[in-house]
């Protein structure tokens, strides 16, 4: 039986609430920030001014976003770890995925590091759409996940180091690249790393 995303949501609010100092006090793998950096470089090459970040946790990219000129709004399931946001001087607000209250073509951009592999399969298309409407024709959106190689399939980790375990949806590469097309252009996708490591990273474009 396939899961839905609003049935997962309460469990990973909690578990990102309750995770929120730790995520805070922890720095950034040098690759996660070159993956950070080519993105900026790609909005100013298309001239980006305004940014949404979902999923943005504690806030670190978004800070980095603000602080090189980009007008950001933060937004993150978790009340605790958008407090850290808003303690960073962002424009940060409690939203899930399918909760995403902007008017249509609001963004120049889109980045989600590494949070959308919470979404089930079931609703992925949907919350890609969403986020779609927020962008203005030819905007840029980053997505990156863990997945391909050994990590597929979705469910419960039960050996989380999270409380409670969080849902997970593992994609291969093809299969992810499917969804994207469904309401997007691939700019550019490559991997990261390799096993459970292994980082799958897409630049998409919002057609006109």
């Amino acid at each position: 039986m396939s899961v839905r995303y609003d049935e997962v949501i309460g469990s990973l609010r909690a578990a990102y609430d309750g995770g929120a100092e730790r995520r805070e006090g922890s720095g950034k793998s040098p690759w996660k920030v070159a993956e950070r950096e080519a993105f900026l470089g790609r909005l100013r090459e298309h001239g980006c001014g305004r940014l949404l970040e979902v999923g943005a946790g504690t806030g670190q990219d978004s800070l980095c976003f603000q602080e090189n000129g980009l007008e950001v709004v933060a937004v993150d399931l978790s009340p605790a770890m958008v407090a850290h946001c808003r303690k960073k001087g962002l424009d940060a607000r409690v939203m899930d995925f399918l909760g995403l209250d902007f008017a249509p073509g609001s963004f120049d951009a889109v980045y989600a590091f590494n949070c959308l592999l919470h979404v089930p399969n079931s609703d992925f298309p949907a919350v890609l759409d969403t986020i779609r409407t927020l962008m203005r024709p030819g905007g840029l959106f980053y997505v990156g996940v863990y997945g391909g190689g050994s990590l597929r399939d979705e469910g419960v980790f039960e050996e989380d180091d999270h409380d409670p375990p969080r849902f997970f949806s593992f994609r291969d590469d093809e299969q992810l690249q499917e969804f994207a097309r469904t309401s997007f252009e691939v700019v550019d996708f490559h991997t990261v790393g390799a096993d459970e490591s292994r980082f799958q990273s897409m630049t998409l474009r919002r057609g006109r």
